[in-house]
Protein backbone atom coordinates (compact mmCIF):
# COMPACT_ATOMS: atom_id res chain seq x y z
CA UNK A 1 0.00 0.00 0.00
CA UNK A 2 1.46 3.46 -0.79
CA UNK A 3 0.41 5.51 2.19
CA UNK A 4 2.82 8.25 2.26
CA UNK A 5 3.13 8.79 -1.20
CA UNK A 6 2.21 12.68 -2.08
CA UNK A 7 4.65 14.17 1.16
CA UNK A 8 5.45 17.75 0.38
CA UNK A 9 8.78 18.63 1.92
CA UNK A 10 9.65 22.41 3.11
CA UNK A 11 10.83 23.31 -0.69
CA UNK A 12 7.58 22.35 -2.18
CA UNK A 13 8.74 19.17 -3.83
CA UNK A 14 5.93 16.73 -4.05
CA UNK A 15 7.35 13.42 -3.50
CA UNK A 16 7.41 11.19 -6.29
CA UNK A 17 5.19 7.82 -6.64
CA UNK A 18 7.02 4.65 -6.84
CA UNK A 19 9.68 5.48 -4.64
CA UNK A 20 10.62 3.49 -0.49
CA UNK A 21 8.02 6.32 1.12
CA UNK A 22 5.67 3.80 -0.19
CA UNK A 23 4.54 1.46 2.54
CA UNK A 24 1.94 -1.79 2.52
CA UNK A 25 1.17 -1.72 6.21
CA UNK A 26 -2.33 -1.32 5.47
CA UNK A 27 -2.20 -4.64 3.46
CA UNK A 28 0.04 -6.43 6.53
CA UNK A 29 -2.67 -5.02 9.12
CA UNK A 30 -5.55 -6.88 6.88
CA UNK A 31 -3.40 -10.45 6.52
CA UNK A 32 -2.00 -10.38 9.54
CA UNK A 33 -5.42 -10.01 11.18
CA UNK A 34 -6.91 -12.54 8.35
CA UNK A 35 -4.90 -14.77 9.95
CA UNK A 36 -4.59 -14.35 13.13
CA UNK A 37 -7.11 -12.23 14.61
CA UNK A 38 -10.39 -14.08 16.29
CA UNK A 39 -13.77 -12.78 18.00
CA UNK A 40 -14.09 -12.53 21.61
CA UNK A 41 -9.66 -12.61 22.86
CA UNK A 42 -8.87 -9.29 22.75
CA UNK A 43 -5.25 -9.67 23.83
CA UNK A 44 -4.78 -11.95 20.86
CA UNK A 45 -5.96 -9.35 18.83
CA UNK A 46 -4.20 -6.72 19.45
CA UNK A 47 -0.67 -8.90 19.56
CA UNK A 48 -1.46 -9.53 15.95
CA UNK A 49 -2.41 -5.85 15.11
CA UNK A 50 0.72 -4.99 16.90
CA UNK A 51 3.23 -7.63 15.42
CA UNK A 52 1.98 -6.63 11.78
CA UNK A 53 2.65 -2.99 12.53
CA UNK A 54 5.74 -2.77 14.26
CA UNK A 55 8.41 -3.67 11.26
CA UNK A 56 7.16 -0.61 9.70
CA UNK A 57 6.80 1.75 13.06
CA UNK A 58 10.79 2.65 13.41
CA UNK A 59 10.11 3.83 9.35
CA UNK A 60 7.22 6.31 10.48
CA UNK A 61 8.95 7.42 13.18
CA UNK A 62 12.34 8.23 11.69
CA UNK A 63 10.44 10.01 8.82
CA UNK A 64 7.91 12.40 10.91
CA UNK A 65 11.01 13.05 13.34
CA UNK A 66 13.30 13.99 9.62
CA UNK A 67 10.07 16.09 8.01
CA UNK A 68 8.72 17.63 10.47
CA UNK A 69 11.49 18.54 13.13
CA UNK A 70 14.22 18.56 11.60
CA UNK A 71 12.63 20.24 8.56
CA UNK A 72 14.24 17.85 5.88
CA UNK A 73 12.19 17.44 2.42
CA UNK A 74 10.43 14.50 1.25
CA UNK A 75 12.58 13.76 -1.43
CA UNK A 76 15.68 14.26 0.88
CA UNK A 77 14.42 11.69 3.58
CA UNK A 78 13.24 8.80 1.04
CA UNK A 79 16.05 9.37 -1.60
CA UNK A 80 18.90 9.59 1.59
CA UNK A 81 18.15 9.16 4.82
CA UNK A 82 16.27 6.11 3.99
CA UNK A 83 19.21 4.14 2.62
CA UNK A 84 21.77 5.65 5.19
CA UNK A 85 23.63 3.07 6.99
CA UNK A 86 22.10 4.83 10.68
CA UNK A 87 18.51 4.22 9.55
CA UNK A 88 19.08 1.03 7.65
CA UNK A 89 20.84 -0.20 11.28
CA UNK A 90 17.37 0.82 12.76
CA UNK A 91 15.31 -1.41 10.27
CA UNK A 92 17.48 -4.02 10.87
CA UNK A 93 16.28 -4.72 14.22
CA UNK A 94 12.65 -4.70 13.65
CA UNK A 95 12.87 -6.26 10.39
CA UNK A 96 14.71 -8.78 11.79
CA UNK A 97 13.69 -12.96 11.10
CA UNK A 98 15.38 -13.54 14.20
CA UNK A 99 13.99 -10.93 16.50
CA UNK A 100 10.60 -11.99 15.70
CA UNK A 101 11.55 -15.75 16.06
CA UNK A 102 12.55 -15.04 19.68
CA UNK A 103 9.57 -13.23 20.61
CA UNK A 104 7.51 -16.36 19.19
CA UNK A 105 10.10 -18.73 21.32
CA UNK A 106 9.49 -16.39 24.46
CA UNK A 107 5.68 -16.72 24.30
CA UNK A 108 6.24 -20.52 24.24
CA UNK A 109 8.39 -20.76 26.60
CA UNK A 110 6.18 -18.80 29.09
CA UNK A 111 2.89 -20.39 27.26
CA UNK A 112 1.41 -16.88 26.58
CA UNK A 113 -0.91 -17.28 23.22
CA UNK A 114 -1.18 -13.57 22.46
CA UNK A 115 3.55 -12.79 22.97
CA UNK A 116 3.27 -16.71 20.69
CA UNK A 117 0.79 -14.61 18.03
CA UNK A 118 2.86 -11.54 18.30
CA UNK A 119 6.06 -12.68 17.18
CA UNK A 120 3.90 -14.99 14.05
CA UNK A 121 2.13 -11.68 13.34
CA UNK A 122 5.75 -10.07 12.95
CA UNK A 123 7.49 -13.12 10.93
CA UNK A 124 4.55 -12.61 8.69
CA UNK A 125 5.41 -9.30 7.83
CA UNK A 126 8.99 -9.94 7.80
CA UNK A 127 8.45 -12.81 5.15
CA UNK A 128 6.33 -10.71 3.08
CA UNK A 129 8.87 -7.70 3.08
CA UNK A 130 11.22 -10.42 2.36
CA UNK A 131 9.72 -11.77 -1.35
CA UNK A 132 8.23 -7.95 -2.17
CA UNK A 133 11.14 -5.62 -1.75
CA UNK A 134 14.13 -4.98 -4.18
CA UNK A 135 16.23 -1.97 -3.53
CA UNK A 136 14.42 -0.87 -0.72
CA UNK A 137 15.31 -4.25 1.06
CA UNK A 138 16.13 -4.79 4.84
CA UNK A 139 18.62 -6.72 6.80
CA UNK A 140 15.83 -9.53 7.18
CA UNK A 141 19.03 -12.00 8.94
CA UNK A 142 20.01 -9.34 11.42
CA UNK A 143 22.12 -9.97 13.42
CA UNK A 144 23.50 -12.90 11.99
CA UNK A 145 24.37 -11.76 8.69
CA UNK A 146 23.87 -8.08 6.95
CA UNK A 147 23.14 -9.65 3.90
CA UNK A 148 19.96 -7.98 1.97
CA UNK A 149 17.86 -10.03 -0.35
CA UNK A 150 17.27 -8.27 -3.64
CA UNK A 151 13.49 -9.46 -4.33
CA UNK A 152 12.69 -9.92 -8.54
CA UNK A 153 9.41 -9.02 -7.75
CA UNK A 154 7.86 -5.67 -6.07
CA UNK A 155 5.06 -4.13 -4.26
CA UNK A 156 5.18 -0.95 -6.00
CA UNK A 157 8.17 -0.35 -8.30
CA UNK A 158 6.60 -0.84 -11.56
CA UNK A 159 10.68 -2.13 -12.77
CA UNK A 160 10.01 -5.21 -10.84
CA UNK A 161 6.02 -5.74 -11.95
CA UNK A 162 4.75 -3.74 -9.15
CA UNK A 163 1.75 -2.34 -11.12
CA UNK A 164 0.97 -5.98 -11.36
CA UNK A 165 1.42 -6.66 -7.83
CA UNK A 166 -0.55 -3.84 -6.25
CA UNK A 167 -3.55 -4.88 -8.78
CA UNK A 168 -3.25 -8.29 -6.67
CA UNK A 169 -2.54 -6.57 -3.30
CA UNK A 170 -5.97 -4.84 -3.52
CA UNK A 171 -7.85 -8.09 -4.93
CA UNK A 172 -6.32 -9.98 -1.60
CA UNK A 173 -7.02 -7.30 0.73
CA UNK A 174 -10.56 -6.74 -0.15
CA UNK A 175 -11.57 -10.46 -0.38
CA UNK A 176 -9.69 -11.13 3.14
CA UNK A 177 -11.48 -7.52 4.49
CA UNK A 178 -14.86 -9.36 3.75
CA UNK A 179 -14.05 -12.21 5.50
CA UNK A 180 -13.16 -10.10 8.38
CA UNK A 181 -16.55 -8.56 8.47
CA UNK A 182 -18.22 -12.15 8.23
CA UNK A 183 -15.77 -13.11 11.34
CA UNK A 184 -16.35 -10.14 13.02
CA UNK A 185 -19.61 -8.37 13.92
CA UNK A 186 -19.03 -5.86 16.82
CA UNK A 187 -19.45 -2.76 15.03
CA UNK A 188 -15.93 -1.37 16.12
CA UNK A 189 -14.57 -3.96 14.79
CA UNK A 190 -16.40 -3.38 11.84
CA UNK A 191 -15.22 0.00 11.92
CA UNK A 192 -11.88 -0.71 11.72
CA UNK A 193 -11.74 -2.95 8.66
CA UNK A 194 -13.38 -0.04 6.32
CA UNK A 195 -10.78 2.34 8.14
CA UNK A 196 -7.97 -0.03 7.42
CA UNK A 197 -9.16 -1.31 3.89
CA UNK A 198 -9.63 2.76 3.00
CA UNK A 199 -6.02 3.72 3.97
CA UNK A 200 -5.15 0.22 1.21
CA UNK A 201 -7.49 1.94 -1.29
CA UNK A 202 -6.91 5.51 -1.24
CA UNK A 203 -3.61 5.87 -2.52
CA UNK A 204 -5.29 4.16 -6.15
CA UNK A 205 -7.74 6.06 -5.99
CA UNK A 206 -5.49 9.52 -5.26
CA UNK A 207 -3.61 8.10 -8.25
CA UNK A 208 -5.97 7.47 -10.63
CA UNK A 209 -7.57 10.68 -9.66
CA UNK A 210 -4.44 12.35 -10.78
CA UNK A 211 -3.96 11.04 -14.24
Amino acid sequence: MRVMATWIGNSGDIGNWGTPEELNTPAHLIIGSAILARPNVAAVNAAAIAGSLIPDLSLYLLTFHALLVQGHSANHVFDVLYFSPQWQRIFAIDNSLFVWMAVLVAGLLVRQCWVQVLGIAGMLHVAFDFLLHNDDAHQHFWPLSEWVFRSPVSYWDQAYYGDMFSVFEIALCAVLSAFLWRRFRHLSSRIAIVVVMSAELAPAVMFGALL
